[in-house]
Protein backbone atom coordinates (compact mmCIF):
# COMPACT_ATOMS: atom_id res chain seq x y z
CA UNK A 1 0.00 0.00 0.00
CA UNK A 2 2.93 2.18 0.78
CA UNK A 3 4.69 1.51 -2.46
CA UNK A 4 1.34 2.28 -4.11
CA UNK A 5 1.10 5.26 -2.36
CA UNK A 6 4.35 6.59 -3.22
CA UNK A 7 4.59 5.84 -7.04
CA UNK A 8 1.36 7.78 -7.44
CA UNK A 9 2.94 10.93 -5.35
CA UNK A 10 5.31 10.82 -7.70
CA UNK A 11 3.75 10.37 -10.76
CA UNK A 12 1.46 13.52 -9.71
CA UNK A 13 4.34 15.57 -8.94
CA UNK A 14 5.77 14.76 -12.74
CA UNK A 15 2.14 15.83 -13.90
CA UNK A 16 2.45 18.99 -12.07
CA UNK A 17 5.48 19.82 -13.27
CA UNK A 18 4.76 18.43 -16.79
CA UNK A 19 1.70 21.14 -16.68
CA UNK A 20 4.10 23.81 -15.17
CA UNK A 21 6.11 23.69 -17.96
CA UNK A 22 3.36 24.93 -20.46
CA UNK A 23 2.83 28.52 -20.70
CA UNK A 24 -0.14 29.37 -18.93
CA UNK A 25 -1.31 30.66 -22.24
CA UNK A 26 -0.94 27.72 -24.42
CA UNK A 27 -3.91 25.71 -23.75
CA UNK A 28 -6.23 29.29 -25.10
CA UNK A 29 -3.96 30.23 -27.57
CA UNK A 30 -3.73 28.12 -31.24
CA UNK A 31 -3.51 31.21 -33.24
CA UNK A 32 -1.02 34.14 -32.62
CA UNK A 33 -3.54 36.60 -33.35
CA UNK A 34 -5.84 37.31 -31.27
CA UNK A 35 -9.03 40.41 -30.26
CA UNK A 36 -6.85 42.95 -27.62
CA UNK A 37 -10.06 44.93 -26.74
CA UNK A 38 -12.61 46.63 -28.33
CA UNK A 39 -14.46 50.44 -28.33
CA UNK A 40 -17.96 49.39 -29.50
CA UNK A 41 -19.70 52.18 -28.68
CA UNK A 42 -17.87 55.56 -30.20
CA UNK A 43 -17.93 58.38 -27.79
CA UNK A 44 -20.48 60.92 -28.83
CA UNK A 45 -23.82 60.75 -30.22
CA UNK A 46 -23.77 57.53 -33.15
CA UNK A 47 -23.99 59.24 -36.74
CA UNK A 48 -22.70 57.05 -39.61
CA UNK A 49 -22.43 60.14 -42.30
CA UNK A 50 -19.39 59.74 -43.32
CA UNK A 51 -18.21 63.73 -42.93
CA UNK A 52 -18.33 64.28 -39.75
CA UNK A 53 -19.38 61.10 -38.48
CA UNK A 54 -18.14 59.23 -35.54
CA UNK A 55 -17.88 55.44 -36.70
CA UNK A 56 -13.93 55.89 -36.98
CA UNK A 57 -13.97 56.27 -33.13
CA UNK A 58 -15.36 52.78 -33.44
CA UNK A 59 -12.49 50.10 -33.05
CA UNK A 60 -11.38 46.58 -32.87
CA UNK A 61 -7.76 46.35 -31.33
CA UNK A 62 -6.09 43.13 -33.01
CA UNK A 63 -2.80 41.76 -31.63
CA UNK A 64 -0.24 39.41 -32.53
CA UNK A 65 0.79 37.64 -29.18
CA UNK A 66 3.62 35.83 -31.02
CA UNK A 67 7.37 35.98 -29.71
CA UNK A 68 8.54 35.04 -32.99
CA UNK A 69 6.55 35.13 -36.20
CA UNK A 70 5.41 37.61 -38.32
CA UNK A 71 1.77 37.69 -39.40
CA UNK A 72 0.13 38.95 -42.27
CA UNK A 73 -3.54 39.94 -42.36
CA UNK A 74 -4.43 39.79 -46.11
CA UNK A 75 -7.13 37.46 -46.24
CA UNK A 76 -8.39 37.24 -42.74
CA UNK A 77 -11.82 38.14 -41.93
CA UNK A 78 -13.55 39.82 -38.80
CA UNK A 79 -16.84 39.31 -38.78
CA UNK A 80 -19.67 39.75 -35.98
CA UNK A 81 -23.02 38.21 -34.85
CA UNK A 82 -25.23 39.22 -37.54
CA UNK A 83 -23.06 38.52 -40.29
CA UNK A 84 -21.09 41.97 -40.70
CA UNK A 85 -17.83 40.80 -41.82
CA UNK A 86 -14.45 42.96 -43.14
CA UNK A 87 -11.94 41.31 -45.01
CA UNK A 88 -7.96 42.65 -44.94
CA UNK A 89 -7.75 42.57 -48.95
CA UNK A 90 -4.41 44.14 -48.62
CA UNK A 91 -0.95 43.25 -46.85
CA UNK A 92 -0.58 44.03 -43.47
CA UNK A 93 2.04 42.85 -41.25
CA UNK A 94 1.72 42.55 -37.74
CA UNK A 95 5.39 42.03 -35.88
CA UNK A 96 5.48 40.05 -32.60
CA UNK A 97 3.81 42.27 -29.83
CA UNK A 98 2.60 44.18 -32.89
CA UNK A 99 -1.19 45.59 -33.14
CA UNK A 100 -3.39 47.16 -35.52
CA UNK A 101 -7.04 49.22 -34.88
CA UNK A 102 -9.61 48.72 -37.19
CA UNK A 103 -11.66 51.38 -37.45
CA UNK A 104 -14.64 52.80 -39.00
CA UNK A 105 -14.91 55.26 -41.46
CA UNK A 106 -12.45 56.25 -44.37
CA UNK A 107 -8.77 56.88 -43.82
CA UNK A 108 -5.50 55.81 -44.99
CA UNK A 109 -4.37 52.47 -44.07
CA UNK A 110 -0.53 52.42 -42.25
CA UNK A 111 1.10 50.17 -40.96
CA UNK A 112 3.49 52.85 -39.18
CA UNK A 113 0.34 53.91 -37.37
CA UNK A 114 -0.90 50.44 -36.47
CA UNK A 115 -4.67 51.16 -38.66
CA UNK A 116 -6.37 49.95 -40.83
CA UNK A 117 -9.98 51.43 -42.09
CA UNK A 118 -12.97 49.49 -43.11
CA UNK A 119 -13.61 51.99 -45.67
CA UNK A 120 -17.54 51.82 -44.43
CA UNK A 121 -19.13 54.47 -42.57
CA UNK A 122 -21.71 52.50 -40.87
CA UNK A 123 -20.98 50.86 -37.03
CA UNK A 124 -20.01 47.26 -37.53
CA UNK A 125 -20.94 46.38 -33.25
CA UNK A 126 -23.57 46.76 -31.41
CA UNK A 127 -24.04 49.25 -28.54
CA UNK A 128 -25.49 46.65 -25.64
CA UNK A 129 -23.54 43.03 -26.79
CA UNK A 130 -22.23 41.66 -29.68
CA UNK A 131 -20.25 38.77 -31.06
CA UNK A 132 -16.77 39.02 -32.80
CA UNK A 133 -14.57 36.36 -34.45
CA UNK A 134 -11.65 36.32 -36.30
CA UNK A 135 -10.94 34.12 -39.13
CA UNK A 136 -7.39 33.06 -40.97
CA UNK A 137 -7.29 32.88 -44.34
CA UNK A 138 -7.73 29.45 -44.43
CA UNK A 139 -11.24 29.75 -43.04
CA UNK A 140 -10.60 28.45 -39.26
CA UNK A 141 -11.40 30.47 -36.44
CA UNK A 142 -8.68 32.68 -35.09
CA UNK A 143 -10.44 34.08 -32.00
CA UNK A 144 -13.78 34.98 -30.90
CA UNK A 145 -15.23 37.02 -27.69
CA UNK A 146 -18.46 38.16 -26.70
CA UNK A 147 -19.65 41.35 -24.43
CA UNK A 148 -22.17 42.54 -22.83
CA UNK A 149 -22.67 46.24 -21.71
CA UNK A 150 -23.82 45.75 -18.37
CA UNK A 151 -21.56 42.12 -18.13
CA UNK A 152 -18.47 42.71 -19.21
CA UNK A 153 -17.92 46.01 -19.73
CA UNK A 154 -19.45 47.44 -15.67
CA UNK A 155 -18.20 50.83 -15.96
CA UNK A 156 -20.03 50.94 -19.26
CA UNK A 157 -17.65 53.39 -21.07
CA UNK A 158 -17.94 51.22 -24.30
CA UNK A 159 -14.14 49.86 -24.12
CA UNK A 160 -13.14 46.05 -22.88
CA UNK A 161 -9.81 45.00 -23.13
CA UNK A 162 -9.65 40.94 -23.36
CA UNK A 163 -5.74 39.93 -23.20
CA UNK A 164 -3.52 41.96 -21.74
Amino acid sequence: MRICLVATTALAAGALTALSAVPAQAAEYDSALKIRGIQYDAPGSDSNRCSGGNTAEEYLTIKNYSRSTTVNLKGYVVKDAAGNKFTFTATHTLQPGDYVKLRGGNGADSDTKNVVYRDNCNFMWNNDKDTIYVYKPSGSRADVHSYTKSGSDPDRNGYITFHG
